[in-house]
């Protein structure tokens, strides 16, 4: 438990900026399965639409610090790949 007031301070940043990580984390993740769900239905102008729409927020989720940069290239190599698979 915190002692000093610096330290509850810190607590209370740290649940707030939790809270909001995994928010946004969450939101990235949404945009992800919105992809792969267009894919999976073969829509794949509906596809390319999502991708269009997810890559800032899987962009924007690594320059936060909320994904690793090579973890968001990654997802963002293979949705690609997925997508090109289509035609």
């Amino acid at each position: 438990m915190a002692n000093s007031a610096q330290a509850r301070k810190r607590a209370r940043q740290a649940e707030t900026h939790r809270q909001h990580n995994a928010s946004r984390r969450s939101m990235t993740r949404t945009y992800i399965k919105k992809v792969v769900n267009a894919i999976e239905a073969g829509d794949k102008e509906a596809a390319v639409a999502a991708y269009a729409s997810a890559l800032p927020m899987i962009d924007s989720a690594a320059n936060h610090g909320l994904f690793h940069k090579n973890k968001a290239a990654r997802h963002k190599s293979r949705l690609n790949a997925k997508i090109k698979a289509m035609a």
